[in-house]
């Protein structure tokens, strides 16, 4: 098994942060990962995206030209991943902040309203968490508990106030799409 993620959007949308908790929980399950993030010219509302591996078995080349998953969170990123996406792979869309369906019918599509689900969680910062938790419902590559126990080594010194937030955000994620497949 080796699964294949993007993780993608802009600047600030904490998409790095979700790639390394699934490189790390990944690691924590004694699996291989790779993590390789990517920023455009702007940190904050320039593009952002990282690709990350995580398998059963050593990772050849940590490089993705088709991802097996993808978790997007604004409709550039949806424009530019989905097109290289595997036949029979996941895509994971934020429709908080993208209206547009998947145009491809050869691929699961997944429907979050991150956002929304984020204020209710008690932070709209918290969108990218609610992603997670809803991938790791979905796809499975890593439990959703190692995803919570990575928290506190990767969030910030600063914002690790926000771990509360951050933990219900992951479980209403979950929860959601668990509730939908």
């Amino acid at each position: 098994m080796t699964e294949k993620v993007i993780v993608a959007g802009f600047g600030g949308q904490g998409v790095i942060l979700a790639g390394k908790l699934i490189a790390n929980a990944g690691m924590i399950e004694g699996k291989s990962v790779s993590h390789i993030p990517s920023y455009g010219a702007e940190m904050r509302g320039g593009t952002a995206n990282c690709s990350v591996m995580v398998s059963d078995r050593e990772i050849a080349s940590p490089f993705i030209f088709h991802p097996t998953s993808i978790l997007v969170m604004n409709k550039p990123s949806l424009d530019k991943f989905e097109p290289a996406v595997m036949e029979d792979g996941v895509v994971l869309i934020n429709e908080s902040l993208i209206e547009r369906k998947a145009e491809r019918d050869d691929v699961r599509a997944f429907y979050v309203p991150a956002n929304k689900l984020a204020e209710e969680a008690g932070s709209g910062r918290a969108s990218n968490m609610i992603m997670l938790g809803a991938f790791c419902a979905v796809v499975g590559v890593v439990d959703l508990d190692s995803i919570k126990r990575s928290l506190p080594a990767l969030v910030s010194a600063r914002n690790i106030k926000y771990n509360e937030i951050n933990v219900r955000a992951l479980d209403m994620g979950f929860s959601y799409a668990r509730d939908r497949m």
